[in-house]
């Protein structure tokens, strides 16, 4: 190009900050590769409970109600959800406070809310693979769903904002190795007492009322009335689980610190 093609402007910068939509694109996505980069959010979000499905529906070590595969499809379903909008999220949020990563990030235009809509995409994303994985796994183990699969979608999009801004509210507000420590102490709390992979017939009655209002049980027991009962969803499931995702991602949007 000659210097008498050049029109006033054409080297001019344009300074100001990308669009809304393309900033949550490029951090969902970025959100999504560090996920899948970490060896140990991977055992966590998938080995775990792909071992535990073929672990529990073959070896029958504890008595469940009805089918095996059929009880424990929908309470690993929710350990995946668990795994990966709460642990994971807790843990790799905690330290990137810890280690400066948000306050680089909180330099930049990026707002606060576009930080935290793109890692729920990453979460989304990621659990799309996770219950692909463990859907084939069941099917091969005999496992065969009954049910609307619609109300099942929605149970799990409202479980994993219910459990993502849990998540993001404890790595936002606590110190990164004490979020470390209490994401995995929720983590097996929940694994133990919340009906995933054990029946909670045998609690005692105190502490199944205690785990009905948690959003763990709240889905498992959501989950198995679609797949394994072909019934509508109770209408207590979806009140737990909608009032968990309205006020701890409420709490997480102004309690979220950058460092």
């Amino acid at each position: 190009m000659s210097t008498a093609e050049l029109t006033e402007g054409t080297f001019t910068p344009r300074p100001g900050r990308a669009p809304l939509a393309r900033m949550l694109r490029a951090q969902a996505g970025m959100e999504v590769r560090l996920m899948l980069r970490n060896g140990e959010q991977l055992v966590l979000i998938a080995v775990i409970p792909v071992l535990l499905l073929v672990g529990f529906t073959t070896v029958h070590a504890v008595a469940l109600p009805g089918r095996r595969v059929d009880f424990l499809v929908p309470g690993v379903f929710t350990l995946a959800v668990l795994s990966t909008a709460f642990t994971g999220q807790a843990i790799a949020t905690g330290f990137d406070r810890y280690y400066g990563v948000l306050k680089q990030l909180g330099a930049t235009p990026l707002p606060r809310g576009v930080l935290l809509a793109a890692k729920a995409l990453a979460v989304l994303a990621v659990e799309a693979g996770q219950l692909v994985v463990l859907g084939v796994t069941g099917f091969a183990l005999g496992w065969r769903p009954h049910g609307d699969p619609l109300p099942a979608v929605a149970l799990l999009v409202l479980g994993t904002a219910a459990f993502a801004g849990i998540g993001l509210l404890m790595a936002g507000a606590l110190p990164a190795r004490t979020t470390l420590a209490a994401a995995n102490l929720v983590y097996l709390l929940l694994l133990g007492s919340g009906g995933l992979v054990f029946p909670s017939a045998d609690y005692p009655a105190g502490m199944r009322t205690v785990a009905g209002y948690t959003p763990a049980t709240a889905l498992a027991n959501g989950l198995r009335a679609v797949f394994q009962d072909g019934a509508a969803v109770p209408g207590r499931t979806w009140l737990v689980l909608l009032g968990w995702a309205v006020a701890s991602l409420g709490l997480a949007a102004r309690a979220f610190r950058w460092e």
